[in-house]
């Protein structure tokens, strides 16, 4: 996988974290649960972050600027899975949850994939 392929792929998976981040920025059991909003807050700070880079097409920038934030993203997904059921059990928070894991998980594999790869 070339770098822009990298960058293209972790693109599309962050459109699936920022569907989580519309639910959560517009659930009513988490507005007051101040631990809870970080979490929307963490996948907007996440997605802004590598947002200019991919804009101009600069995959080397995106990719380091997507490893470099991932440990807070992942954090946060960590949080609302184990802390979800405070706010509500519904299957909406559940899938959610598995969503922002899954979306986690799936940078990862990316970042792992071009991480013993060269750049220009």
């Amino acid at each position: 996988m070339t770098p822009i392929e990298a960058m293209e792929r972790i693109n599309v998976v962050l459109a699936h974290a920022w569907m989580v981040r519309a639910f959560l920025k517009h659930a009513d059991e988490v507005q007051d649960d101040v631990d809870m909003l970080e979490v929307h807050r963490m996948i907007f700070d996440y997605t802004r972050a590598v947002q200019p880079s991919f804009e101009r097409g600069d995959a080397q920038e995106y990719l380091r600027r997507a490893r470099g934030k991932l440990g807070k993203l992942r954090k946060s997904a960590e949080f609302f899975a184990q802390e979800y059921k405070r706010v509500s059990d519904h299957t909406n928070f559940q899938m959610a949850a598995l969503s922002l894991q899954g979306v986690v998980r799936q940078i990862e594999e990316i970042l792992a994939a071009t991480a013993c790869m060269k750049f220009p």
